[in-house]
C-alpha cells in the first residue's frame, strides 16, 4: 500500500495507470507433450496423458512451438529450434471416473459404464533457448 498513501482519493486515472504499466513479466513457452499443446511458465505443475516415465525422473521436450521472454516473442515453423523445456515426473493419477450410459428408449437397452483417465503430474523445472549464431554475434559487438 505504500504507493497508494500519496494518492488522493478521486485520482482513479493514476491508479489505473500505475495497475496497467506495473505488469510483471513472466517467460513462458507454448510446448507440444504426447500430442497436446500447453501453455507452461517455470515452477507450474501441469497433468498430462500418462508417460512411461519414472516417478521422480527428469524428462526434457523439445517440440516448443512457442516462447515468450521479456516480452519478445518466438514462434516457431513449426518448432522453435534449440528451445528445450525440462521437467521433473511428480506423480502419475488417475483423473475423476466419467459415466458412460446408453439408452434406447422402449427397447430395454441399457449400458453403463464408468472410465478413469491416467495422468502423469509434471512441475516444470525451466525453460532453455539457445540464441542463434547471429543474435550470439550482435550481443557481441555490443
Amino acid at each position: 500500500m505504500k504507493y497508494f498513501d500519496a494518492l488522493e482519493e478521486n485520482s482513479i486515472f493514476v491508479v489505473q495507470f500505475w495497475i496497467t504499466y506495473n505488469v510483471i513479466i513472466v517467460m513462458y513457452a507454448i510446448v507440444e507433450i504426447a500430442g497436446q499443446q500447453f501453455k507452461v511458465q517455470k515452477d507450474q505443475k501441469v497433468y498430462v496423458h500418462r508417460l512411461e516415465e519414472k516417478e521422480g525422473s527428469k524428462i526434457e521436450f523439445d517440440n516448443v512451438l512457442l516462447i515468450e521472454d521479456k516480452g519478445t516473442v518466438t514462434v516457431g515453423a513449426p518448432a522453435v529450434e534449440g528451445a528445450k523445456i525440462t521437467a521433473k515426473v511428480e506423480s502419475h493419477v488417475k483423473g475423476d471416473k466419467v459415466i458412460v450410459f446408453k439408452k434406447k428408449r422402449r427397447k430395454g437397452y441399457k449400458k453403463k459404464n464408468g472410465h478413469r483417465q491416467s495422468f502423469t503430474e509434471l512441475s516444470i523445472t525451466g525453460i532453455k533457448i539457445k540464441k542463434p549464431a547471429a543474435a550470439k554475434a550482435k550481443e557481441a559487438q555490443k
